[in-house]
């Protein structure tokens, strides 16, 4: 994946070395970012868990995603992906979190979210951002695409 593995180990460094952690919440990555966490030797040491929550019913239930929410903006908005992020934290505990949810195809677009569509967001102790993305191509490359975008903007943020 695009030389995303040093990437990530560079993360687990930076991480160890500031005594932080982090924690996922997955929808249409489906734990894809997780793994390439878990593929690193040293993850342990920041990695609290990850949580991959397909279902709206699951979105609620675990993370606490409010089901108005998702009755007005839907699982794959920048709403859902704020409060999935503030979930997660709740949940681990951890001081950055990463929450994807998007249309990874080939069904499930509409003309207003057609399938590409992902909202990527990280929390920071400092602050939360949820990026809107349009990625294309087939299922597989946008689960990749939204994957490495997640770990990219992480790395920004650490300044890697």
């Amino acid at each position: 994946m695009k030389n995303i593995h040093n990437i990530v180990e560079k993360i687990i460094q930076n991480l160890t070395e500031q005594n932080q952690t982090i924690t996922f919440a997955e929808s249409c990555t489906g734990g894809r970012i997780a793994a390439a966490f878990t593929a690193i030797s040293g993850a342990s040491e920041i990695l609290d868990g990850s949580c991959v929550t397909y279902s709206n019913d699951i979105k609620h239930l675990w993370l606490g995603v409010e089901n108005e929410v998702l009755d007005k903006y839907g699982a794959v908005s920048s709403q859902c992906v704020s409060q999935m992020l503030e979930g997660i934290q709740r949940l681990a505990g951890s001081d950055y979190a990463i929450a994807v949810s998007g249309i990874a195809g080939p069904t499930g677009g509409t003309e207003l979210k057609p399938v590409g569509t992902v909202y990527i967001g990280l929390q920071t102790p400092f602050s939360q951002e949820v990026f809107h993305c349009n990625f294309s191509g087939p299922r597989e490359a946008i689960q990749e695409q939204s994957t490495v975008f997640a770990i990219e903007k992480l790395a920004e943020i650490l300044n890697i």
